[in-house]
Formats: C-alpha cells, sequence, structure tokens
C-alpha cells in the first residue's frame, strides 16, 4: 500500500466510523472553549466538563473572570490538576483579551499564543473548532497513531502536525483531528492497545508496528 493510499483508507474508515465527531469540551462560545481547553492540559475531557459548568456558572465571559482572584478560581479548577499555573492563565489571559482585545478572543495564532498559558495545541484548537479555521492540533493520540501507522515518524508534536498538514487535505483538518481521536480512545489506546483490535493499524501500520517491537 502506497502512502497515499494509507492516506485514503484513514479518511475513508475514519469517516465511516465517525461521520460527525462532536467536540468533547463543553462550550457555548470561544472565550468559554478557550478556557475548557486550557483546563484540559493533562487532564481529561470527562473531568473538564464536571468542572466548567461550576466555573462559568461564576465566570463565563472574561470580564466576570477577572473579579475572582487566583486563589477562588483555583479551589474551582483544583480537580483538573496543574491549578496554580492554569489559575493563573486564566486570570491573566482575561486580564489581556479585556484590555487587548475588548474582551474577546481573537482569531488570529499569533494573538493567542501570547495569551498566559496557551500553546500552539490550545490555539490550534479554538482557531478550528470556534472560527472554522483550518488547523490540525495534535494532541497524544494523534502523535501516537500517526506514528503506529507510519505516516510520521514519532520524533515530536511538532513533526507530527507537519506531516498530517502536509498528508491529508486542507478542508478535513477540522474534523479529521476529532475523528483520529475518538479513534485512539476506541481502539488504539496508549495502555492496554492491542494491535488486532486496531483496525487502521493492522492495514496500514502493522509491518512498521511490528518491525519495532
Amino acid at each position: 500500500m502506497t502512502k497515499k493510499e494509507k492516506v485514503q483508507f484513514v479518511i475513508k474508515t475514519l469517516q465511516d466510523l465517525y461521520p460527525s465527531p462532536p467536540i468533547a469540551l463543553q462550550h457555548k462560545d470561544p472565550y468559554t472553549l478557550l478556557i475548557a481547553v486550557l483546563l484540559s492540559a493533562q487532564s481529561t475531557d470527562v473531568r473538564v466538563n464536571i468542572i466548567t459548568p461550576i466555573l462559568f456558572a461564576k465566570a463565563d465571559n472574561p470580564y466576570d473572570m477577572v473579579k475572582l482572584t487566583i486563589d477562588e478560581i483555583r479551589e474551582i479548577i483544583k480537580p483538573v490538576g496543574l491549578s496554580p499555573m492554569k489559575s493563573k492563565g486564566i486570570h491573566g489571559l482575561s486580564e489581556i483579551l479585556i484590555n487587548k482585545h475588548k474582551g474577546n478572543v481573537p482569531a488570529n495564532f499569533e494573538y493567542l499564543e501570547e495569551l498566559p498559558a496557551v500553546g500552539h495545541k490550545t490555539a490550534s484548537v479554538v482557531m478550528s473548532q470556534a472560527f472554522g479555521v483550518p488547523a490540525f492540533p495534535v494532541d497524544t493520540h494523534i502523535h501516537r497513531l500517526m506514528y503506529r501507522w507510519n505516516l510520521s515518524n514519532g520524533k515530536n508534536v511538532v513533526q507530527t502536525e507537519k506531516d498530517a498538514k502536509r498528508l491529508f487535505p486542507k478542508e478535513l483538518w477540522n474534523t479529521l483531528h476529532l475523528q483520529i481521536i475518538y479513534y485512539g480512545r476506541e481502539y488504539s489506546p496508549a495502555r492496554g492497545w492491542h494491535i488486532d483490535k486496531d483496525i487502521i493499524t493492522q492495514t496500514v501500520g502493522r509491518k512498521s508496528i511490528l518491525k519495532n517491537i
């Protein structure tokens, strides 16, 4: 199977399995999505979705968020982990949004990545899912699967993102990155993974996987 054929097989299989993948993090606008994605770092979507309604009941916009102290934010978000850093980031980015962007989340990679606690992956999720701008956020599932499918060398997430953008059509990026995440959770987890249950890996990457076992 050529690399082009592999890519087409991945696209078709994921489209069949997840024709309309939802955004797992609960949100109502770009700001609440930004906060939810920030909170999801080294946590789970399930845990974040338990905490965000509590946080957003007190502050679901930057103007109300800055009325809370960093300690108040930290106390609410403590169950998702990394609360000292995340609470400072949430308060700090809310102040910047008010002072620099009139309270709005900017639809701009550069401005988003200038915000405290917001990295390239978080910015990519917001750009793709809040504003519909083509982006390919790479999380651990996508990084792992691109390697298992022998579509990237697994060196780092930066290289994985470059490879994904080079191989997959731009118009599919925003949906495809969600489909790969759902596939990874269901068929190809980091723990408890079995190659014979991994439909795509069996077809497009088995030889390379077995070679590295």
